[in-house]
């Protein structure tokens, strides 16, 4: 008997108990990173691990994921830039510069997600906060860490 991994299973497990944002913004990744932190004590952080690579039309892309774990309240947070040398890591979200995924039951209190959305509004540079629901996303495999 030939066992097979279940992706679409692999991804719910990887999407439950999350929420995401889009955000459009003039800002490049480590100043938008830069006023998060000053703004909302968010310290993202990147590494070489934290780097999702896309091949496409025979050409290789790099999209860097910033992290930040929240202490007490077991919440994470991945901020993922979509855009790389004109192609995006979501293409049905092209027009969104980045998305970030917030795991964990913190933000599922709409009180304490409404908030978050609206002092990321006020970081001057950012056009657009944004739900995006999970069932608008067609390539949400590339979100995978």
């Amino acid at each position: 008997m030939k066992l097979k991994l279940n992706d679409d299973q692999m991804s719910d497990n990887f999407f439950e108990g999350t929420r995401i944002l889009g955000i459009a913004s003039t800002l490049k990744n480590y100043q938008l990173c830069f006023h998060i932190e000053k703004e909302l004590f968010i310290d993202f952080r990147t590494s070489a691990d934290l780097q999702i690579p896309l091949e496409k039309n025979k050409r290789s892309y790099s999209f860097t994921v910033y992290e930040f774990i929240q202490p007490n309240i077991a919440t994470e947070h991945f901020l993922y830039s979509n855009k790389n040398d004109g192609e995006a890591l979501l293409p049905e979200l092209q027009y969104l510069d980045f998305i970030w995924l917030l795991k964990g039951d913190h933000f599922f209190i709409d009180d304490e997600f409404t908030t978050l959305q609206q002092r990321l509004r006020s970081i001057t540079g950012i056009q657009l906060v944004t739900e995006v629901s999970q069932d608008k996303i067609k390539s949400k495999d590339n979100l995978q860490l």
